[in-house]
């Protein structure tokens, strides 16, 4: 249950990581489009039973051409919370975000235009705070004025592999 509890803040991290919306004009007016607050809800599968959670999320606009956000996921009876930022990368002609959590995870996600999307991908392998390796992926599609951000979690000394697909609106 620990176990599960850890991939689940893994999962609910990532939820919140590296979220952008497609092109309007150019990369900040993308940002300041973005400034608002977003909630989400899904269910980690792959446990025992799927786990419901909900997520909110915070934007307001940084400095310098980028935002500044701040979330909560509740996941079954505790709180997870991440903050970061998120830029656009002129030289790369890509979106970037780091994000740190209260569950000890960090990470960059990077985002790639393509067409009126922007698709983030983000791959780490960390240790949970009991000191497993895990593997964990994310994919965050942002079309239109809405996101989905879809997960796996995955323990590499046991193998088993949790999901999760969160539609995020404003």
């Amino acid at each position: 249950m620990r176990q599960h509890l850890h991939a689940a803040m893994a999962v609910a991290a990532m939820t919140l990581a590296g979220m952008a919306t497609p092109a309007i004009s150019g990369p900040v007016e993308v940002l300041e489009s973005y400034v608002g607050n977003w909630k989400g809800a899904g269910a980690l599968v792959g446990g025992q039973n799927p786990e419901p959670f909900r997520c909110r999320l915070g934007i307001s606009k940084g400095n310098l051409n980028k935002i500044n956000y701040a979330g909560r996921c509740s996941l079954i009876d505790m709180n997870l919370s991440v903050s970061g930022t998120i830029a656009f990368d002129d030289k790369a002609q890509r979106y970037q975000a780091v994000m740190s959590s209260n569950a000890g995870f960090t990470g960059l996600a990077v985002g790639q235009i393509k067409g009126d999307t922007i698709n983030f991908d983000l791959r780490e392998k960390q240790q949970d705070r009991g000191g497993n390796d895990v593997r964990i992926g994310s994919r965050i599609l942002l079309e239109g004025d809405s996101i989905t951000v879809d997960f796996e979690v995955e323990f590499n000394n046991s193998g088993q592999i949790l999901t999760a697909s969160v539609p995020f609106s404003r």
